[in-house]
């Protein structure tokens, strides 16, 4: 399996830390989500354990929540000892709802409104990522207006092209998100932004990509930013508190996948990082990174039931399942690989090349195709792993589909985390 959380039962069934998916489609009903507890708990005290050992606990993991956001989610990883990225307003509204402490939320975004800012601004949010300049006038008005001082990092894009679909390189010069640094935008930003009085600049944050499956990119991005630690040290007289590695560590959708283990990206990114704060005579700063998917990624999978099956010859076998891209949009958007099998048949080989096709009215709502899975019959439940991330948090009501209920497991014991929604949910907001 490609999840340590895992298994095949005596029966022949897949299970997740204990829980036998076919009792939980048959409980729960499909499609249903459904996360490991255990695997969720396990990744992140391997980050923390990592920043005890690499850098003397000065610096902790960020959960990016656009991963996967819900109230429980970010119970878990609170309790874990993390901080917490949010992208949104909502993002914002559900950890604040959820018990997070204010201080410990860092607010990115390339685009945030000015509700969203002032909201920020009223909670007194930790650290506001600031993307561009207009942003940063915004934030000093508010601020002011609050009467406030907000703390500020800069999101940066240091030049890094990250080898990944199109789609999710962050870190390149032509990049919606954030301040370039070789043409001294970046610099410029910073500099204005010490002349105002209601801003505090605390750090520094990039970002690269995402499912990044070497550790090469992440070395030299955090040599780039130290070299911009030093400018800023020598041309203002400023040395931020802390810098923000990002996130986008790799995880295993499929056997193929050559993933890295995480000490390995802390390992190599601690060694350039005091190595060349020694030869600059930098203090070395509080260490932030941006873990999601690897958090919640290979701890996620999703149940489906299996409808009509279309045997085209020397063409393809269609296997129509209960839901499709309004649940999960990432084959649709950018072809991204899963393993799937059917789940009631997990310990029979898998020897029916399928292609696995959702119930949306678009001939494009696939799910995977070419999959090789056990033999399906109509009624069999479909597991597709590794859908912790960005699954759920990309689903939609796409022709007025509701969106299915998430499972948290431990231990053999399940609990419903987020309900489904109902046809009433659908039309709540209609006039």
């Amino acid at each position: 399996m490609i999840s340590d959380c895992l298994s095949v039962n005596s029966l022949g069934h897949l299970t997740i830390s204990g829980c036998d998916t076919i009792e939980l489609a048959q409980k729960f009903g499909t499609p249903l989500y459904v996360m490991s507890e255990d695997k969720i708990r396990e990744v992140c005290r391997k980050y923390v354990l990592s920043f005890q050992k690499y850098y003397d606990g000065f610096g902790c993991p960020i959960y990016a929540s656009k991963a996967f956001s819900c109230k429980e989610i970010y119970r878990i990883v609170i309790g874990e000892g993390l901080d917490v990225e949010v992208v949104s307003g909502g993002e914002l509204y559900t950890a604040l709802s959820a018990g997070v402490p204010a201080e410990k939320i860092h607010f990115q975004g390339n685009n945030k409104s000015l509700e969203e800012l002032s909201y920020a601004v009223k909670q007194e949010i930790g650290d506001i990522v600031v993307d561009n300049l207009q942003e940063l006038f915004h934030i000093q008005d508010l601020a002011e207006k609050a009467g406030k001082k907000v703390g500020v990092s800069f999101r940066i894009k240091p030049g890094i092209d990250a080898h990944t679909h199109e789609f999710i390189r962050t870190g390149q010069i032509d990049s919606k998100f954030g301040l370039d640094l070789q043409s001294g935008e970046a610099f410029q930003t910073v500099r204005k932004a010490l002349t105002f009085e209601n801003i505090v600049v605390r750090g520094l944050h990039c970002h690269i990509g995402s499912q990044i499956l070497e550790t090469l990119p992440f070395v030299h991005a955090a040599e780039v930013m130290l070299d911009f630690f030093v400018q800023l040290r020598q041309e203002l007289a400023l040395e931020p508190e802390f810098l923000n590695l990002g996130g986008g560590f790799g995880i295993k959708y499929v056997e193929s996948d050559d993933t890295i283990p995480y000490e390995d990206y802390m390992r190599l990114v601690s060694e350039m990082v005091h190595q060349k704060c020694r030869e600059q005579g930098l203090t070395v700063p509080k260490i932030y990174i941006e873990p999601g998917r690897s958090i919640v990624g290979e701890a996620g999978i999703t149940l489906y039931t299996v409808g009509a099956i279309k045997e085209i010859p020397n063409v393809r076998n269609y296997v129509s399942i209960d839901g499709g891209m309004f649940e999960n949009p990432r084959y649709a958007l950018y072809q991204a690989s899963y393993t799937c099998l059917v789940a009631n048949k997990a310990g029979n080989p898998a020897e029916y090349t399928a292609t696995i096709a959702g119930k949306c009215c678009e001939s494009g709502d696939l799910i995977q195709e070419n999959a090789l899975i056990q033999p399906p019959e109509e009624g069999d439940i479909l597991a597709v792993l590794s859908t912790g991330a960005y699954n759920y948090s990309m689903a939609s009501n796409y022709n007025r589909n509701p969106r299915p209920a998430c499972v948290m497991v431990s231990q053999g014991i399940p609990r419903v985390i987020i309900r489904r929604e109902s046809y009433e949910d659908l039309v709540r907001n209609d006039i």
